[in-house]
């Protein structure tokens, strides 16, 4: 929705539903723990951004400069509740979060040359059924310039050493492990290029520099404790990376197939937890240099969407990741602030969805998915899942992008030995250890873009 000087755009879930245990409570995600949405999200929680952006015009009558300013406002429960259920002054009620707000100029004074400036989540293409940003998930704050087909920026992430859990972002700064209130900044120089190897093949590089600086003792601690006063050297990381993106021949248009290959080192060797951002430092550092100098995360990503014909559109993915820390060993390691973390994990996961037209306003979406996940030298966690969700979309596109969806699903899991032991899975860890998740729901998905 916009008009000359005013546009909103949005994006949510909101529904309800159950999970056939003790008298049919309410639903949980059947996906394994420590992986986010990664393998299927149509359980996912209710979730609510608006995204409205102001727009300004160029004073002088044929100057090209597009201007805006850009905001985001998300909201969702901390507890999993339903969003209705809940309120700010709810125990683990509702959370709010400003992720973006930024301005821009685009192609300033017909040149070519694009400027941002402020806190932006600046990233490119996802995995639409599990929503996973795989490749250049740069959100942050910063500036960016970007020319033609070269893209560079700076981020500023500035952690706190905390244990707490907020959704969607998730963060220990394990690199200084100080209980200090003062902030330890990391600076991340980001650079990209598309190369067009043809009007089907377009390969991107990736290449990023992390510095973080010495973490000094802050005076004021020896008020808060005397043992916490630490000094540690400066640490840096790099990233380097390349995706293919190939438009598909011999189907529908609409059709692609995106591979991509991400290579971390030391304090750049994240995420986890479903999250793709580097600087989300994985493990535990080595504890005698001080340091994360044998670290390091591979990241192997395809997806593929094929627009069969008229009635049929197929959406297939595979997501490999490897992630080791500083330290020597694979299991749980110590941090600097004498926690202990895993230090070692590996991923995989491996899915589809088949979206079937029975009509314009009726879509059929069924979807299959593989995970598995091993923390340290522990027993592999896995889950195989199938979900069907007849679908009415009223707008009546006949599209896999067709928004707003409104869709009844029907979800069954089926865990491991260890999965079922450890409750390896917020679904098992509300119902108790099982081997097969059942999720049931009525739920609502849209999305609407300025």
């Amino acid at each position: 929705m916009s008009n000359k000087n005013l546009s909103l755009g949005s994006y949510g879930r909101i529904g309800a539903d159950w999970s056939f245990n003790e008298g049919s409570a309410i639903g949980r995600r059947l996906n394994l723990n420590n992986m986010g949405s990664i393998g299927g999200r149509l359980e996912e929680q209710d979730y609510l951004e608006l995204v409205p952006a102001i727009h300004f015009l160029p004073f002088k009558e044929g100057d090209s400069t597009i201007i805006n300013v850009q905001f985001r406002f998300a909201a969702y429960s901390k507890s999993l509740t339903l969003m209705g259920n809940s309120s700010t002054s709810s125990p683990e009620g509702l959370t709010f979060a400003i992720p973006e707000m930024y301005a821009e100029a685009r192609n300033i004074a017909n040149s070519g040359v694009n400027a941002w400036v402020g806190s932006r989540l600046y990233r490119g293409a996802d995995v639409h059924v599990i929503d996973h940003f795989y490749f250049n998930d740069h959100s942050g704050q910063g500036f960016g310039v970007e020319y033609k087909n070269t893209r560079f920026c700076t981020l500023f992430i500035a952690t706190t050493d905390t244990t707490a859990t907020v959704p969607p972002y998730f963060y220990i700064n394990i690199e200084s492990g100080t209980a200090t209130l003062a902030l330890r900044q990391r600076v991340v120089n980001i650079l990209e290029h598309d190369i067009l190897l043809s009007k089907k093949n377009t390969l991107t590089l990736l290449g990023e520099y992390h510095h973080m600086g010495k973490a000094e003792g802050d005076p004021d601690e020896e008020l808060l404790d005397s043992e916490l006063q630490h000094d540690y050297p400066a640490d840096y990381g790099f990233v380097l990376g390349a995706r293919l993106v190939t438009e598909l021949k011999g189907y529908a248009p609409g059709g692609f197939n995106k591979l991509a290959i991400r290579y971390g080192g030391r304090i750049a060797n994240g995420g986890d937890g479903g999250m793709a951002r580097t600087w989300l430092t994985f493990g535990a550092p080595n504890l005698e240099k001080q340091d994360f100098a044998k670290a390091y995360s591979i990241s192997l990503v395809d997806e593929v969407l094929l627009n069969i014909n008229k009635n049929h559109s197929l959406s297939a993915y595979v997501v490999y990741t490897q992630s080791k820390g500083g330290a020597k060993t694979k299991g749980l390691a110590e941090t600097y602030h004498e926690k202990e973390v895993y230090n070692y994990k590996q991923d995989f996961t491996i899915g589809f969805r088949e979206t079937y037209y029975i009509s314009d306003i009726f879509h059929l979406l069924s979807e299959m998915h593989y995970s598995q996940r091993q923390d340290g030298e522990d027993p592999t966690y896995s889950m195989f899942k199938i979900s069907l969700a007849p679908t009415l979309a009223p707008t009546g596109e006949r599209s896999y992008w067709a928004r707003p969806h409104l869709r009844l699903i029907t979800s069954v899991a089926f865990y491991n030995e260890a999965t079922k032991n450890n409750l390896y899975s917020p679904h098992l860890q509300f119902v108790g250890p099982k081997s097969v998740g059942l999720y049931f729901g009525v739920k609502a998905e849209w999305f609407l873009w300025n």
